[in-house]
């Protein structure tokens, strides 16, 4: 896991760009400051050791050629298949050589055989053309910007900022946030400043898309292809060369990726008068797990969010992100990498309220659906529309609110999870977004995953043997951030208190 920049912007200096990718400096600790030049291109990379911890998988990585060099964000888990099945000799055990070789080998279509979470850029040393492209699902971020005919890609904002300054707020953006906590179709907070789209990839300039999901009806799963799908998500999520841990709320997703997962160390974060350290702790005793309780206070909440939101020069979407920082800052003394349940929810249709709605509807109600969904007390129809404009070719309500939850809304969490964690370098890794159980489960009925009105019923039944029966009886609840009490002098519903406030502070 890493921190990337490039551009082939001829007016940023060394200096300039040098300053930039300082700035991202945490996200890869153990080898900052990787840099090259070439064909006017500047190529940076800050390197967090995960697989093959020497130094011959620093980067920017060479070709074995000598013809190309990348930078790259991620990781590949079925990189050593890929070796073997493409006849690639891999002179280290570091997936960052397959990456390269690959595209080598069979271009833009190699991206189509990557099990993982990836952004990376490769040069062409010898014409000077480039070749970026990011995971499927968006795991890992990319941000990029256009000036002219050149581009600028980042692993976060704040290196883009360094090299042109703040740009105006972009105003739909704005309206996004201030109603729906985050940004969709690629904007962000700032005009000329986009999130490089999930499943593209960019080749001589032109965006194309390689993957998109797809919703067509299909059988459910057997219980054996669950669990068979599931355990091997996990399996290569564990895949490192330094410590493993997990999160642990006690909900039935972390809990049973803690308890496939088997790795010694599990962790939870609350406040003294809202959490759930009762039922991680009925989870860790199940699976004698070193579990830590991180406990946060209403103070350092607020001087931790603003720190944040002014480190990564952009608002924070929900409050949980802070507790998630201030957790991973106690997982980075024994774990670097850290499994975590995002997509569960998703798959299975976790948001019980809102999918309940959408699969007992005939017809799709914008408005009904803002009311379930949004964030912000305020009324912007418009803007609830336009995030759901790439998914209402879709010709039921529950298609629609499926495909919504599992593209954009998770995208948002992965965005969540990605600047909480790197910013204390820990990789955080969500095996419930594996690209292999999503399209497996796209299309499937909604009676399959809600049977008898059961929310992750599958998951339930068939992890029933590795599951706390608590566990599995609890109530889903949300992260718990008790932003009454944090905001409780201020005006307006709770939410928008804490959407003005990361406004306030940016």
């Amino acid at each position: 896991m890493c921190g990337i920049l490039f551009t082939d912007n001829p007016t940023i200096s060394q200096q300039k760009f040098l300053a930039g990718l300082k700035l991202q400096q945490h996200r890869g600790p153990d080898a900052p400051g990787g840099y090259a030049y070439e064909n006017n291109v500047h190529l940076g990379h800050n390197r967090l050791k995960i697989l093959d911890l020497d130094d011959h998988g620093n980067q920017p990585l060479a070709s074995s050629c000598g013809n190309y060099l990348i930078v790259y964000n991620g990781e590949i888990y079925n990189y050593k298949e890929l070796a073997k099945e493409f006849n690639i000799n891999l002179q280290t055990s570091c997936d960052t050589e397959l990456l390269i070789e690959l595209y080598i080998k069979k271009g833009s279509q190699m991206l189509s055989h990557l099990n993982g979470m990836f952004a990376f850029v490769i040069l062409n040393r010898k014409t000077g053309e480039w070749f970026a492209a990011r995971d499927r699902l968006g795991v890992k971020p990319l941000y990029f910007c256009k000036h002219g005919k050149s581009y600028t890609f980042s692993s976060e904002m704040a290196s883009i900022l360094e090299l042109y300054g703040t740009p105006n707020i972009d105003e739909i953006g704005l309206r996004q946030y201030k109603k729906l906590r985050t940004f969709f179709n690629g904007r962000t907070i700032y005009s000329g400043i986009e999130m490089f789209p999930a499943g593209h990839f960019i080749e001589n300039g032109k965006m194309h898309k390689y993957w998109e999901l797809t919703v067509d009806q299909q059988e459910p799963p057997t219980d054996e292809e669950l669990y068979e799908l599931l355990t091997s998500a996990i399996d290569y999520r564990c895949l490192s060369d330094v410590p493993v841990g997990s999160y642990l709320s006690g909900g039935v997703d972390s809990t049973l990726i803690a308890g496939l997962a088997k790795k010694p160390d599990t962790w939870t974060v609350g406040f003294s008068d809202k959490n759930e350290f009762e039922w991680a702790k009925i989870a860790s005793n199940a699976f004698g797990s070193s579990h830590t309780e991180v406990l946060v206070d209403y103070e350092q909440f607020i001087e931790t969010a603003k720190w944040l939101i002014k480190t990564r020069g952009e608002p924070l979407s929900v409050p949980n992100e802070v507790l998630l920082y201030l957790m991973t800052k106690e997982v980075k003394k024994k774990n670097t990498v850290v499994l975590s349940g995002e997509g569960a929810d998703e798959l299975f249709f976790g948001y019980d309220r809102i999918f309940s709605w959408a699969i007992n509807s005939k017809k799709f109600d914008l408005h009904k659906f803002g009311e379930l969904y949004s964030y912000g007390g305020h009324e912007d129809d418009e803007i609830i529309e336009d995030a759901l404009a790439p998914f209402m070719h879709h010709k039921t309500p529950i298609d629609i609110v499926a495909s919504f939850f599992q593209v954009s809304h998770l995208h948002g969490l992965l965005r969540r999870l990605d600047n909480s964690t790197m910013l204390c370098s820990v990789e955080a890794r969500v095996p419930f977004v594996d690209y292999r159980l999503v399209e497996r489960m796209a299309g499937v009925s909604p009676d399959y995953r809600m049977r008898d009105g059961i929310v992750k019923e599958p998951l339930k039944r068939v992890f029933n043997s590795i599951l706390p029966e608590d566990i599995i009886l609890r109530k889903k609840v949300g992260f718990p951030v008790p932003l009454d009490k944090i905001f409780q002098n201020n005006e307006g519903t709770a939410m928008d208190d804490w959407l003005n406030f990361n406004l306030a502070n940016i």
